[in-house]
């Protein structure tokens, strides 16, 4: 086991952990640490607690000190430069006709490196556009292409649920996501009523879908044959998220009666059967049958 702490380096990015060397920090507490990218300043998303070995990615760099005012100041600046370094990078792009739209412009701590991250359908020859950055910031410069899905997390905004992107709120990292999962969550399959707003399936699909695969396991399919008291049925119409079924009893002429899956006993699922494991269907997939 090791002490660690969380350090996050944007509101929406993941954590990462380093050695406290010690010294006990708390949430929300400023630090400057050394990564693989220089010295940077992060911000403690989870105070001292351990870890095990196996989890810690080595070697495992210390946390320098806290943050201090002019620590801080410096930050601002940085900002303040980088909402400038947009505009001109912008101009740019529009003078030299490239097809790419910038996002987001980010300075190092040590301003010693200026990252620009963009979108774009293809690859663009940005050569000549490096050119006129260096030559205006006489820094590193570094243009890094993104997917879209990075874009929605980097912007935020707000979804068909008319909540915050959950990417930009609390999801650290992108996984897959499939078409299978809609269908078996009873979404609709209509691409845009099961995208985001950066065009590819919801993330929730994702995370939403082990508590689906668990309630499916406790609900009788559709044409189960099950035992409602002293009758029999068949289930015409399950809703897995309340447990609702609804049960054509064999032995009368009455509309499905509406009960719990508690209080059904199933006899067997020869009349339906189980949903049977499919090729799962990735955005990719999607993007080319469109």
């Amino acid at each position: 086991m090791k002490v660690v702490v969380d350090v996050k380096f944007k509101s929406d990015g993941r954590a990462y952990y380093f050695d406290p060397a010690d010294v006990q920090y708390n949430v929300k507490d400023k630090v400057i640490v050394q990564t693989s990218q220089g010295i940077e300043c992060g911000e403690i998303s989870a105070s001292n607690h351990s870890v095990e070995d196996e989890k810690i990615v080595s070697p495992l760099k210390k946390v320098l000190r806290a943050a201090d005012n002019k620590d801080l100041k410096k930050i601002e600046d940085n900002k303040i430069k980088a909402e400038a370094a947009f505009k001109f990078c912008e101009k740019k792009i529009l003078e030299r006709s490239l097809d790419m739209k910038l996002v987001e412009v980010e300075y190092s701590f040590d301003a010693t490196k200026i990252i620009f991250y963009f979108t774009s359908d293809g690859r663009v020859d940005f050569r000549e556009l490096v050119k006129d950055l260096a030559q205006n910031f006489h820094t590193r410069i570094e243009l890094r292409q993104i997917g879209v899905r990075d874009e929605a997390k980097m912007l935020g905004g707000l979804g068909i649920c008319g909540r915050p992107f959950c990417c930009a709120k609390f999801l650290d990292d992108f996984q897959p996501v499939s078409i299978k999962m809609a269908k078996s969550q009873g979404l609709s399959l209509n691409p845009s009523k099961i995208s985001g707003t950066c065009g590819r399936l919801m993330c929730c699909l994702k995370y939403e879908q082990d508590a689906y695969d668990y309630l499916i396991k406790l609900t009788p399919s559709v044409g189960s044959v099950v035992k409602v008291g002293a009758s029999t049925g068949s289930v015409v119409s399950t809703n897995v998220i309340t447990g609702a079924l609804f049960v054509k009893l064999d032995d009368s002429e009455a509309p499905p009666i509406k009960v719990h899956r508690d209080d059904v006993t199933v006899i067997s699922h020869k009349r339906g059967k189980k949903p049977q494991p499919q090729q799962e269907q990735t955005d990719e997939d999607i993007a080319e049958e469109m």
